[in-house]
């Protein structure tokens, strides 16, 4: 049986995670006393495949922090359990997650009168330390809306529960940051720029004018021959060493370009020969 535990801070999109999951089939249970987990899991594991063979189950700062510092020793137990355990811990950047709070007007579970919003952001990091330190699957939400989010978090989780190893390809702009999820970042502002041709400024690097114009350049094609056999050879040692997912994150100065004609070129390269490869355009709107 496959568990999926989906964690991370509030405000970051853990509900909507769990919602898409149980769109894909999953039998989901949200805010799950860590203790109780190994007996639910164990009872979900008594009924037929036919009924459950995919759970996944919500754990966050709600829990005691004692049940918290627990959660290594209880994910070794289901393992050795011979459970197909995957953590998945959502996340995004303080001044996000303040914005986000101010917008909706939640309160936060751990503020109280003398612990204010951002005292109480900072603390409930430090109780899902446990967790998050053991993820799997690390998903940034700064820089995603709601419609982005559950496409991002389906093609994600998904991918922690194949086969293969789930490779995703993501452009950005280091204007707008760096995304924290990556497990591998290229930095290709070094090559000629598009922005400065008045023809092109207005495409990105999924149209045929960027296209043309980046293909045309021999630093561009030294760049993407140098990164693919790079990961090219290493995909296939972490692969080996059961990793569930891996982020190669493609930058150039406004995500708009450079990046977005790599990251596209790289990701349908290794999708002509592996499956579960997805491409993602984090700064085109």
């Amino acid at each position: 049986m496959k568990l999926v535990v989906v964690s991370g801070v509030s405000g970051s999109g853990k509900s909507t995670a769990l919602n898409v999951l149980e769109d894909l089939g999953f039998y989901c249970i949200d805010n799950l006393p860590v203790g109780l987990l190994p007996a639910f899991a164990e009872q979900m594991q008594s009924l037929h495949h036919e009924v459950v063979s995919q759970i996944a189950v919500g754990i966050d700062a709600r829990n005691l922090p004692d049940e918290l510092h627990r959660f290594p020793y209880i994910l070794e137990q289901l393992k050795n359990k011979g459970f197909a355990c995957s953590i998945a811990f959502l996340d995004a950047d303080d001044p996000i997650l303040l914005k986000r709070f101010s917008e909706t007007r939640r309160k936060h579970p751990l503020t109280m009168d003398d612990i204010p919003l951002m005292e109480a952001i900072q603390k409930e990091r430090q109780l899902l330390e446990p967790i998050s330190s053991r993820a799997d699957l690390y998903i940034e939400t700064s820089h995603t809306n709601i419609h982005q989010l559950k496409e991002l978090i389906r093609e994600r989780i998904e991918g922690i529960n194949a086969e293969s190893m789930a490779l995703l390809f993501e452009s950005f702009g280091f204007k707008n940051g760096v995304p924290a999820d990556a497990d591998f970042v290229f930095d290709v502002r070094c090559l000629p720029n598009p922005h400065w041709e008045p023809e092109l400024r207005d495409f990105t690097g999924v149209d045929s004018p960027v296209i043309n114009y980046l293909s045309q350049q021999n630093s561009v094609e030294d760049m993407y021959q140098g990164i693919k056999t790079f990961l090219d050879t290493w995909i296939p040692c972490f692969e080996a060493d059961n990793r569930s997912y891996m982020t190669i994150a493609v930058g150039c100065t406004g995500g708009q370009h450079r990046s977005v004609y790599m990251a596209h070129r790289l990701g349908n390269a290794f999708k002509a020969t592996r499956d579960n490869v997805s491409i993602r355009h984090r700064d085109i709107q």
